[in-house]
């Protein structure tokens, strides 16, 4: 990872933007793992649902992956961070 040379600065309108992009993301990975908790719930409640339940369960790891891999390029390409 290359970083910035020089110190960053950052206005005040995009620190709003980036705590907003935050919450966004913190939102997004409540409701990933809001999912697992029902699923898993659902499952004990319910074993026969077992089956369709997994498949949910399943897509929530890299629904969360997918939310933090983008929101890191984002903050990296405005920082102007670089990967080796």
């Amino acid at each position: 990872m290359v970083l910035p040379q020089q110190p960053v600065t950052l206005t005040p309108e995009e620190i709003a933007e980036l705590n907003s992009r935050l919450s966004d993301l913190r939102h997004n990975i409540n409701n990933c793992l809001m999912k697992v908790t029902l699923a898993v719930d659902l499952i004990r409640t319910k074993p026969d649902v077992a089956a369709r339940m997994t498949e949910t369960i399943a897509d929530q790891p890299a629904q969360i992956m997918g939310q933090l891999r983008r929101f890191s390029a984002e903050f990296e390409q405005h920082l102007g961070i670089k990967r080796d």
